[in-house]
């Protein structure tokens, strides 16, 4: 990969043209990648992608970096190309034209939110919740999502330098994890050996692939940085360094937890617990509180959850003013001027979603919704090259979004017919509500 020489700059340090104020240097959007990457996806899955692989969890939280990496150098180069783009939906309008093909590419970045949210919610409510009340999952999933609508609908806005506060607090409980099985693994406590062993009756090969399936949700969330590109400073020289290095530093605290996790309990240990760290840790006997480690794990979990819903409602609340969903979407409240409609639809669909009570099924159709729009990026980095732009971007070597393509395929080939029926589902649901919006347009 390169990077062209930066566009030009003002005296202040912004870029000409712009009418946003360019505010994000690199280490903020370093951070601001992080946390979005850093959620809580690694603090619920780790006993699901153990269910799946064994003891080498190590493995296919390395391969699903890898194959991230691929689709984060399209993403560098389209960001950087349009920053002020915002999405991928635009990057497939730009590339195809095709009015529905765009609109599902924003349809699916909408689904993947609300399950994810979804999923985030039985993760809340598992062993951490349980620490402090022990209440079943079917009921606390929904109570907790009803009050991230209520927060929602009060008015949330971040900054900055609170995602930095959230992102420190999710990065410290995974050191802890980290920090506490070296000394349990020192003092002669776990077992390495597991690192190498995989689930039986199935070959290493199939059920890394299987388990990076899983995996790959803990890396997704690089996608919403294209949101700020435009108030990045110098994006063509800064955004892709943020992005490159936010990925490797949470794919190395990844692996490292992967193998904390390997070494202190056995894999079906750990695969029965719903608060898979919460557990490593317990099993080191490092006398950490266990109401500290799960306020922690809450938190990270709370604020994923929280971060997701705030996003999907918004879309779904753009894609209505844009004539693209129904407009009752668009309503708002008179003094909050908070999106309600929106907000109470993709809270009470996120709600029955808990019901389901599978968090790895959730995780794997929020994959697959990604992978989908994932595929259309790959593609149109490749399709637009053929339109130059006149300000200096990132530029990708050519064989990488082919390699993204091909990952992308590679890993939805490993996915349940259950998860195909889910994500069919909700790219129906989309096709119906394009049809029923261009309909009410006429």
């Amino acid at each position: 990969m390169r990077e062209n020489t930066p566009t030009a700059m003002t005296d202040t340090g912004e870029r000409s043209g712009s009418k946003l104020k360019q505010g994000i240097t690199g280490p903020l959007l370093f951070l601001f990648i992080l946390g979005d990457v850093l959620g809580a996806g690694i603090y619920a899955l780790m006993g699901a992608l153990s269910a799946e692989v064994g003891g080498a969890l190590w493995l296919p939280l390395l391969l699903s970096l890898l194959l991230a990496l691929l689709t984060a150098g399209s993403y560098a180069e389209l960001v950087t190309k349009y920053p002020k783009a915002g999405g991928a939906a635009v990057f497939a309008e730009r590339a195809f034209g095709i009015p529905i093909v765009s609109f599902l590419v924003g349809f699916a970045m909408l689904a993947a939110g609300v399950v994810s949210a979804a999923g985030l919610a039985l993760a809340f409510a598992g062993d951490y919740l349980a620490t402090f009340l022990p209440v079943p999952a079917a009921v606390a999933a929904p109570l907790f999502l009803l009050l991230v609508g209520a927060l929602n609908a009060r008015g949330i806005r971040e900054s900055l330098g609170s995602n930095v506060v959230m992102t420190a607090i999710e990065l410290t409980g995974l050191l802890i994890v980290i920090v506490v099985v070296a000394g349990f693994f020192v003092s002669g406590g776990g077992d390495a050996s597991r690192l190498g062993e995989f689930r039986e009756g199935v070959s290493p090969a199939v059920a890394t692939l299987s388990a990076a399936v899983i995996a790959y949700y803990s890396f997704v969330g690089f996608e919403t940085s294209a949101n700020v590109a435009e108030e990045v400073r110098d994006p063509a020289r800064v955004y892709p360094r943020a992005l490159f290095g936010s990925l490797l530093v949470a794919g190395l605290v990844y692996v490292l937890v992967g193998v904390a996790s390997s070494i202190a309990l056995p894999p079906g240990e750990l695969s029965e617990s719903s608060g898979p760290l919460l557990a490593v840790v317990q099993a080191t006997g490092a006398g950490i509180p266990d109401w500290l480690f799960s306020l922690i794990a809450l938190v990270a979990v709370a604020n994923g959850a929280l971060l997701t819903m705030i996003m999907s409602s918004r879309v779904t609340f753009g894609m209505a003013e844009e004539g693209l969903l129904p407009s009752v979407l668009g309503r708002v409240l008179v003094n909050r001027r908070t999106p309600w409609v929106a907000i109470l639809a993709t809270t009470a669909i996120a709600m029955v979603l808990t019901q389901l009570g599978d968090l790895a099924l959730l995780a794997e159709t929020v994959v697959f919704l990604l992978l989908l729009v994932f595929i259309s990026t790959n593609v149109a980095v490749l399709v637009l090259r053929r339109k130059p732009v006149e300000h200096d971007h990132f530029r990708v070597w050519s064989f990488v979004p082919v390699l993204g393509v091909l990952s992308c395929i590679l890993l939805l080939t490993r996915q349940r017919p259950e998860v195909w029926l889910f994500g069919g589902i909700a790219i129906a649901v989309g096709v119906g509500l394009f049809f029923l919006a261009r309909l009410g347009r006429r």
